[in-house]
């Protein structure tokens, strides 16, 4: 799920996390301490003369207030610098179905990519982690604590236990190819489709 009309800039840079992002717009290091280790609780939109625009996500669900309780051995700026370095996919459409239709995001156009979950991982195996909730909300209490360990290799993920579910690929710093292996993009408000921008490169 990104940001309306953003296919554009995926396909030429590849997804990026808010990390990657700054780094490609230049972003000078007294705005970029800001964006990478405090709270986003609007989106921020960037500017460049060669790049255009692009616009980072807001993290109104984990204010520092709820999320500071959950964290171990970190502190909530640490949390979300681990945030913002990392590219982030629903493992189900469930998942994404649930983001598109909550309150913030429900009556605004959103790009949708469907990528080839076995070519993400046959070429990003080893930068891929995993994480059994959403880890950019911070309403749900101690049943989700988190920290460092939140996100586990693919090898040491514990199937069959509590963490028998896989909600969040993750996927370090960025994804300079996805768009060969995007099989669909398209435009969705809420759960209703607008309209197929057509196949990706992988499709």
């Amino acid at each position: 799920m990104a940001e309306l009309n953003s296919w554009t800039s995926i396909q030429q840079h590849g997804l990026l996390s808010t990390s990657a992002l700054l780094d490609l717009f230049e972003v000078d290091d007294a705005e970029r301490q800001v964006i990478e280790s405090e709270w986003r609780p609007d989106s921020v939109r960037l500017e460049h003369d060669v790049h255009g625009t692009a616009v980072i996500r807001d993290q109104r669900p984990m204010p520092p207030s709820t999320l500071a309780p959950l964290l171990q051995g970190m502190a909530p700026s640490d949390w979300y610098r681990l945030l913002n370095r990392k590219s982030f996919f629903w493992a189900t459409e469930d998942r994404l179905f649930r983001l598109l239709k909550a309150g913030p995001y429900r009556n605004r156009l959103h790009d949708v990519l469907k990528v080839d979950t076995r070519e993400l991982l046959a070429r990003h195996a080893d930068r891929i982690t995993l994480a059994h909730f959403n880890t950019g909300v911070s309403a749900f209490g101690p049943k989700f604590m988190r920290g460092a360990d939140t996100f586990m290799s693919i090898p040491d993920y514990p199937l069959g236990t509590i963490h028998t579910e896989v909600v969040e690929v993750v996927v370090d710093y960025h994804v300079p190819d996805v768009a060969e292996f995007t099989l669909a993009v398209e435009q969705w408000k809420g759960d209703r489709l607008h309209r197929r921008l057509g196949v990706g490169n992988g499709g």
